[in-house]
């Protein structure tokens, strides 16, 4: 029977038996397999059978069905060893006699038959199909070339399946062929594992028994990408050792490869007949090998868009990403009476590592938290996400700013976070005495800008080591009190190391200047440092990501 094996999720090593016609899986208790997880939809996905193939649908869920990392959009069919994400649940599908392709690989097998004889073949023909349709041009009758692509055409045109592809491929062929007994599609389904038979079709009921497929053929029509008649196969001496042919009185075959867009063999296509009056001929030779050039593509269409709907699918889950991302970010400046505010946060992909935030602190101070994630991506932006609930709940639960900060480094420097860390600076202020209390924890110093338009780097003598580098490190905090129009400028790398077409980076020094360069207010100096870098920048693509926070002191 077949049936769904937990891998990952709940208890490992669940089985789940799909008896029935259909099974359904989901969060309610009374589905077939019950997965007991918030992000599962009560009624999730389901197993369906028909004739003995398995196939698996995505019952409209909110969080989708992925079958091998490809998100399932429409009834797919399973095959043994199939991989079923759902949300973070794991399911391994075992199929039985009858699951998907794998119940090809249990009609049929390749034998292992090479013969080291050598003498003269009765092979009629052979075609050389390694450069492609371009390299062969067919001669069969208009009738037949017609019937064959015209019944190819419409079978693979209508889907970007492989695992329809197939089955249908060798319909077409019975259709066109009428003397086949039997044909076998072999493929690697997987780059680096064995030939196997992916697809058999027998004309008669009486081959429904195991069937035996000959090695030699198939990696002879492979490493040569020549396609073979032969026109009795039972006395060609090339394959005299062969048992699938001296076992079935196999009196004609024809063999052609499958070449990919990339010049490298995907498979090969075998048509056989046991009538010794209907032996195989050049002109069927041509079609079948322009069958396999149209299949080829089939399939490389296939694997494409499979690429493609994996793309899509992460895709939407990075913008997905991007807008929880935003939502953990300040959405407005603080209104604090006396203080001026002004921000801007743009990441290098979708989500990013760069931080900042505004807290509202007890006794009416305030928190200016920026950091910087070591690294990128979405690895940097969960990393991003802790880090905004540990400050968060430190500096509120903490009064010493430099405590705060020892306390979230001991959370980070527990966990093993494969040599990521992050640097970050606490800016904290009681607006009643205008006090700053800055503590560095190896980030770049802020920049502090007097009324005069002097700037200066603040802090640096007193930064401490990156969050998660070493633990039961103390922090040491700079205070000062903030004059009428003082302004302090903190960012992250991503500005200082803003490159241009040249690969020359801003530079703190040119950042400086911008600081300190005449402005009305505190907004207005932070748009005209971002105006100076997108001018230095001109156009080159983003490398990090970008974050600036400027607060400052109203003048009196």
């Amino acid at each position: 029977m077949a049936f769904l094996e937990l891998i990952t999720g709940g208890v490992p090593g669940t089985r789940y038996d799909l008896a029935g016609d259909q099974a359904v899986i989901g969060r309610n208790t009374e589905c077939d397999v019950p997965l007991d997880v918030a992000a599962v939809s009560r009624r999730h996905a389901a197993i369906l059978c028909n004739q003995g193939r398995y196939f698996v649908e995505d019952l409209q869920s909110r969080n989708g069905t992925f079958l091998n990392n490809l998100r399932v959009t429409e009834r797919t069919p399973l095959r043994d060893g199939d991989e079923l994400l759902i949300c973070d649940q794991i399911l391994r599908f075992r199929g039985d006699q009858g699951a998907g392709l794998s119940d090809e690989s249990s009609r049929a097998e390749l034998v292992d038959d090479t013969t080291q004889e050598t003498g003269r073949a009765s092979v009629m023909a052979t075609l050389d199909v390694s450069g492609g349709s371009a390299s062969w041009r067919m001669s069969a009758k208009p009738e037949v070339k017609l019937a064959a692509m015209v019944e190819i055409s419409n079978s693979l045109g209508k889907t970007f399946s492989v695992d329809e592809i197939l089955p249908k491929l060798l319909d077409s062929l019975f259709k066109i062929f009428l003397q086949a007994d039997r044909g076998f599609v072999v493929m690697r389904p997987k780059p680096e594992g064995p030939l196997v038979p992916v697809a058999v079709k027998s004309r008669r009921e009486s081959d429904e028994q195991r069937l035996r497929i000959s090695r030699t053929i198939v990696e002879e029509a492979m490493n040569s990408r020549k396609a073979i008649l032969s026109a009795d196969a039972t006395s060609d001496e090339r394959f005299a050792m062969a048992q699938s042919i001296t076992d079935f009185a196999i009196r004609s075959m024809i063999c052609a490869p499958m070449i990919g867009s990339d010049g490298q063999p995907l498979g090969v296509i075998q048509i056989d007949t046991v009538n010794q009056r209907g032996h195989f001929t050049n002109e069927d030779l041509e079609v079948l090998a322009g069958v396999a050039s149209h299949a080829a593509v089939a399939i490389d269409n296939a694997t494409m868009h499979g690429q493609i709907l994996v793309q899509q699918a992460l895709q939407h889950d990075l913008e997905l990403a991007r807008r929880m991302q935003r939502g953990l970010l300040p959405t407005a400046s603080p209104s604090i009476p006396g203080y001026f505010f002004f921000e801007h946060y743009q990441a290098a992909r979708q989500v990013g590592g760069d931080y900042y935030d505004y807290i509202n602190l007890p006794g009416g101070r305030f928190a200016v938290i920026v950091g910087d994630v070591a690294g990128k991506g979405v690895a940097a932006a969960l990393l991003m996400a802790r880090l905004s609930a540990d400050v968060r709940f430190s500096l509120a639960s903490e009064p010493d700013p430099a405590k705060a900060v020892q306390q979230i480094n001991e959370g980070f420097a527990h966990h093993d976070w494969q040599d990521r860390f992050v640097t970050m600076i606490a800016a904290v202020v009681n607006p009643r005495k205008h006090e700053l209390t800055i503590v560095n924890a190896g980030h770049m110093a802020p920049l502090l800008r007097g009324q005069g338009g002097q700037v200066e780097e603040i802090g640096e003598d007193d930064a401490g080591l990156p969050l998660g580098v070493a633990s039961g490190f103390e922090y040491q905090a700079y205070t000062r009190v903030l004059e009428p129009g003082d302004m302090i400028t903190l960012f992250t790398d991503g500005f200082s190391e803003a490159m241009n077409p040249e690969r020359n980076l801003y530079g703190l020094e040119r950042l400086k200047l911008q600081v300190g360069s005449p402005a009305v207010s505190v907004a207005d100096v932070g748009q005209h440092i971002l105006e100076d870098v997108h001018k230095f920048v001109d156009g080159f693509a983003q490398s990090d990501d970008m974050c600036i926070v400027c607060f400052g002191r109203l003048e009196s």
